[in-house]
């Protein structure tokens, strides 16, 4: 801290940092339920790839959208309740990600995003995340005596899988896009080289479309068949992933998982978490296989390059 109070500017990114956030927070809390928590992508994402002097930062941005909710609700389920929730889950997520980026980094020595990293984090964290949560649920009284809901192993589990499946959501998808802004001319984007990119252009012609009849045909349809539709949901996610590597994955993953959020009508809804374990496991398997993909698709680049006459 010595250095930063010589630093005229310091205080100055942090409320920045924080007030960041603060309104990402917001705005991703605002489309999560239990079983599809975006933020905890959103939490993992920051924990990977913000230096940790900025961690404080994050967790007093996180901090005030979530005492907000406490104080309005502390009359209803309890003050010991509303002390609790007010803790920030990012807090109790900060160690264990801290432990790991002390292990290993999130990119290899060959300059490879290290996804084993990746995936034991975002399953550390929802299992944190979910175990805060039941202890929290716990500590409820209710102002009126009625009995007060108990962490039961569906409710963690549910939560488990909303922290799980909303990381998946959006922390491969906002690594790939930093890598995606890395590889550009001085860092600028160039929004003509993203339109005419072949991941894009799949994406376009492909997956949305593809998604959007999955989607219409679950508004129409019940049971068998909107599971069914559901559950086609993850094959898009596959193709991005052949033809891209896990960059495909991480987008064909984002959307697929919107699509099939949209597709629920009820909390807790059991077809509906099925369908989600299935995608969260194809989105899984699909980013640690499209590591190779990614690793196939560079090496022709480069013998593509190397070849003579190449220009």
């Amino acid at each position: 801290m010595g250095g930063t109070n010589r630093d005229p500017f310091a205080w100055g990114r942090y409320v920045a940092v924080a007030g960041a956030y603060a309104a990402c927070y917001e705005l991703t809390r605002y489309f999560s339920f239990s079983h599809w928590t975006l933020t905890a992508g959103l939490r993992l994402a920051c924990l990977l790839m913000v230096p940790k002097r900025y961690w404080p930062a994050l967790a007093v941005g996180e901090a005030l959208p979530i005492a907000e909710m406490a104080v309005l609700h502390a009359s209803l389920f309890g003050t010991l309740w509303a002390i609790l929730a007010s803790i920030p889950p990012i807090l109790v997520c900060m160690p264990a990600v801290a432990w790991l980026r002390s292990r290993t980094t999130l990119l290899r020595p060959d300059g490879q995003i290290n996804m084993g990293m990746i995936m034991l984090a975002t399953l550390v964290c929802a299992m944190i995340t979910a175990t805060d949560n039941s202890l929290v649920l716990a500590t409820v009284v209710m102002d009126d005596g009625s009995p007060a809901p108990s962490p039961t192993l569906p409710i963690f589990l549910a939560w488990a899988l909303g922290s799980y499946l909303g990381a998946l959501t959006l922390t491969p998808t906002i690594i790939a896009l930093r890598e995606r802004l890395a590889a550009q001319s001085g860092g600028v984007i160039a929004w003509r080289s993203i339109w005419r990119s072949p991941l894009t252009r799949d994406a376009v012609i492909i997956v949305i479309p593809s998604l959007a009849l999955l989607m219409a045909a679950a508004s129409q349809t019940t049971d068998g068949a909107l599971q069914c539709a559901r559950i086609a949901m993850s094959i898009p996610v596959v193709i991005l992933t052949w033809r891209h590597g896990w960059h495909g994955t991480a987008i064909g993953g984002m959307l697929a998982s919107i699509a099939m959020a949209s597709t629920s009508f009820q909390l807790q809804n059991p077809a509906m978490i099925q369908a989600q374990v299935v995608l969260a496991f194809v989105i899984s398997t699909s980013l640690l296989f499209g590591i190779r993909v990614a690793r196939r698709i560079a090496a022709t680049h480069l013998e593509t390059m190397a070849r003579p006459g190449h220009r």
